[in-house]
């Protein structure tokens, strides 16, 4: 049992943690690819325990309760889009949520809010092509303080990036080039990583819808370097929620 506290400083919804980033922690104790379910808002600051089960899988808990589960797969994506780091510089100059709007100013992957350095600050936007799939792109330069002690961004913080723009695609319909503003929580995330960055490494996020099921959404992403080095990819199933709920202010 390792026990995890999520500092304030990843939340996604103000009194929660950003998912992306829960994953990540707890896919940290699985080898190769994982995928995470997350089965209640994580708390911040509270002490949470990563226990091994007699099945091979991951448990997060909050005291009795299972916060998420984990367990090993492989992730494998039917398709891989790119986009050079010119085109997805201008697609975030596209990002279809405005400072103004943003429904969760304070997340830490794609809050306008947070100081460059503290979020991550990716702002995922359409990219400008002619093509029958819908791609969003973004770029994203992690900072010194992401750093494992090998020197490279934590892993924890490739799933974070790779959250928040899934998120942002499923909410887009290519057909009438909008968004739709459906508050969505991170219900499953899976992912692979195949390298990981320097901090100061130039990055290249790109995310695409891959289909809707009632209240499912369904998106899948990439990250690559500039130099068009794949660093990983994910698979993500997203919930669309009640504001309140999105919030953590449903009972």
């Amino acid at each position: 049992m390792t026990e995890i506290i999520i500092d304030k400083r990843y939340c996604g919804p103000p009194n929660s943690a950003n998912g992306g980033y829960v994953c990540g922690r707890l896919a940290r104790h699985i080898p190769g690819g994982a995928e995470v379910t997350l089965r209640a808002p994580p708390r911040l600051d509270t002490p949470l325990d990563a226990v091994a089960t007699n099945d091979g899988t991951w448990a997060l808990r909050d005291g009795g309760s299972v916060v998420a589960t984990g367990r090993a797969v492989s992730v494998e994506l039917a398709r891989l889009e790119t986009a050079s780091l010119e085109e997805a510089c201008a697609a975030e100059l596209l990002t279809p949520v405005k400072p103004h709007e943003h429904p969760l100013p304070t997340c830490f992957v794609c809050g306008p809010a947070r100081a460059r350095g503290d979020g991550l600050r990716i702002f995922a936007g359409p990219l400008g092509r002619h093509s029958q799939n819908a791609v969003l792109a973004a770029s994203w330069t992690p900072d010194a303080n992401l750093a494992a002690e090998d020197g490279l961004v934590a892993p924890e913080f490739l799933w974070s990036a790779l959250d928040c723009p899934t998120g942002y695609a499923c909410n887009y319909n290519q057909q009438s080039n909008n968004f739709d503003r459906a508050p969505l929580l991170l219900g499953r995330m899976s992912a692979r990583i195949e390298a990981r960055p320097r901090p100061g490494d130039r990055c290249i996020i790109t995310a695409w819808p891959t289909g809707r099921d009632g209240r499912k959404r369904t998106a899948e992403a990439a990250a690559h370097d500039q130099a068009g080095r794949l660093l990983a990819v994910a698979r993500t199933t997203w919930i669309a929620v009640d504001r309140d709920v999105q919030l953590g202010r449903a009972s």
